[in-house]
């Protein structure tokens, strides 16, 4: 699919950077960047919900023993 992706000055020098060090084209490197972007937040949202599991299962087990 295509897309138009408009960028400012020094986000597009950023972006040609990030793309000359890993030795990709600018699309690839945008492209990557979103993937990786995508997978931390995915990442940290699913951190987020076992770690409330967890309190919510300590605070019942401890409002049990009181």
């Amino acid at each position: 699919m295509a897309m138009t992706l408009r960028l400012t000055r020094e986000q597009d020098t950023v972006l040609t950077l990030l793309a000359r060090v890993e030795g990709v084209s600018k699309q690839e490197a945008a492209t990557r960047a979103i993937v990786a972007a995508a997978r931390r937040t995915l990442v940290d949202a699913e951190a987020r919900r076992i770690a409330e599991q967890a309190v919510d299962s300590e605070l019942a087990l401890l409002r049990s023993l009181l």
